[in-house]
């Protein structure tokens, strides 16, 4: 473990935090037209930074805000329950996917196809995870069916796809606008 952070990394750590703050549900900082990016902080966080200490500190973040806006910013407190948990698994996915793409892909066209699947795969698990931990383990539905279940999954993931898909690309642009910078600052020195 390197004993001194980069600064990059710091910045890239700042803006994924920023990020969750901003999109994360119905708090004080909460931007109604942008999309959750708590799927693709993890992700991104995975992808650049891969210390188990951010997946923690954003975990801790995440679960800091929650706890924040129920009790002190009136939002409803439906959504915690004993399922809470399996959010750990859920962005332990996106996360650990994040991780997985650093190592196994180089910049090419054919790069962005397993991009594309990977965000695709771990996001329908991470979401099985969050949707169906809080389905059939929060207690807030009577005899819970698979039945029951798959319209809801079907409703509610493309809304989670869409979110990760969105933050996912800005990264992605911003990683090649910073590439293309960093490569045109040290062919001009």
């Amino acid at each position: 473990m390197p004993s001194k952070i980069s600064t990059q990394s710091l910045a890239i750590a700042f803006v994924i935090a920023l990020m969750v703050i901003v999109t994360r549900g119905h708090h004080f900082a909460s931007i109604d037209f942008l999309p959750s990016a708590s799927y693709a902080a993890f992700f991104i966080a995975g992808y650049y930074l891969r210390s188990t200490i951010v997946f923690v500190t954003l975990l801790a973040l995440c679960a800091g805000l929650d706890m924040a806006a129920v009790t002190w910013g009136g939002v409803s407190n439906f959504c915690v329950t004993p399922a809470y948990g399996f959010l750990l698994p859920a962005y332990g996915t996106v996360w650990l996917a994040g991780r997985w793409t650093a190592s196994n892909t180089t910049w090419a066209l054919s790069s962005l196809l397993k991009l594309t699947g990977v965000v695709v795969v771990a996001s329908a698990v991470a979401e099985l995870f969050s949707s169906g931990g809080f389905y059939f383990f929060g207690g807030r539905y009577p005899d819970p069916t698979l039945v029951e279940f798959v319209p809801r999954l079907v409703k509610y993931f493309p809304k989670q796809l869409e979110a990760i898909a969105f933050w996912v690309v800005v990264a992605l642009i911003a990683h090649v606008v910073f590439g293309l910078a960093k490569r045109s600052v040290r062919e001009n020195a």
